[in-house]
């Protein structure tokens, strides 16, 4: 199959650029800028078009890689177009296919594809695809091919319904977004307490490597320690003690939320006073 890509953005950088790596056919870009159509088609070896029309007309897969505000807008806009057996994908987290409206009747085939990959880098990011978990929602009649095209460049897919897209996403956003969140509180704590700028950071960092690589070897359940988990009710008095504010709050809501995987970790143990504490 042939891939076209609406959007030079770092998805379409990095999305065409692995494709091409593995040997699939990319037939080049469309962008609003038509200099970055340029620069992604450079990168990928394939072609920049001015005209979306002929795009289409050569590609048999097309990427909307643009921001989720836009898909809709953009969908719209290629309805004017001949779309007979085409495969019209976005890369939303977010959104689902249902975004595609009417595109049965135009005889083509809509589907949300997602890579589980924070795309930092539109040059660079491409390299660690091959690493990433693709999950995929749309139209029952190529589900199955989209699905094992995936799968043949070596990635793990799963296919998921679009009721779960939200829930999908925000999974997603907690893994990624939130833990960016509480490492700031952490390092923001660490230099209250008088390490300065990046040195609180480099403090953190062992542990925190640490933490994840537990998490990823052993599960969330098991990779569990601290004083929630120890049951040591004083310790976390001291905590409350010294927290006030958004620090405060995220401290009681994140402990409440260990509190459910101490139990599960430790079913016997009696952990009543902790939540009152927390509470």
């Amino acid at each position: 199959m042939k891939f076209g890509f609406i959007g030079a953005g770092k998805v379409g950088f990095s999305l065409g650029k692995y494709l091409a790596v593995k040997g699939q056919e990319v037939t080049g870009y469309y962008s609003e800028f038509y200099e970055d159509a340029i620069e992604a088609a450079r990168f990928t070896d394939s072609r920049s078009y001015e005209n979306m029309e002929q795009l289409l007309e050569d590609s048999d897969v097309i990427f909307l890689t643009v921001p989720d505000g836009l898909i809709g807008n953009l969908w719209n806009q290629l309805k004017a177009y001949h779309l007979t057996n085409k495969i019209v994908c976005h890369t939303s987290g977010a959104l689902s296919s249902e975004i595609f409206e009417g595109i049965t009747e135009r005889g083509s085939f809509g589907y949300s594809i997602h890579p589980l990959f924070a795309v930092s880098d539109q040059y660079t990011s491409y390299k660690d695809l091959s690493n990433s978990f693709f999950t995929i929602e749309g139209a029952e009649e190529r589900l199955e091919e989209m699905k094992t095209l995936l799968e043949g460049l070596g990635n793990p897919v799963r296919v998921i319904s679009k009721e779960n897209k939200i829930k999908y996403h925000a999974a997603a956003a907690t893994a990624s977004n939130l833990v960016v969140g509480v490492l700031h509180m952490a390092e923001t704590l660490m230099q209250e307490c008088g390490f300065e700028g990046q040195q609180a950071g480099d403090a953190l960092a062992p542990i925190i490597r640490g933490n994840v690589e537990n998490i990823l070897r052993q599960g969330s359940v098991q990779a569990l320690t601290g004083p929630i988990e120890r049951n040591d009710v004083t310790t976390v008095k001291k905590h409350l003690s010294v927290l006030e504010g958004k620090n405060l709050e995220t401290y009681q809501v994140l402990s409440k939320n260990l509190v459910d995987i101490a139990k599960e970790k430790y079913p016997t143990r009696d952990y009543d006073e902790m939540e009152e504490v927390l509470s």
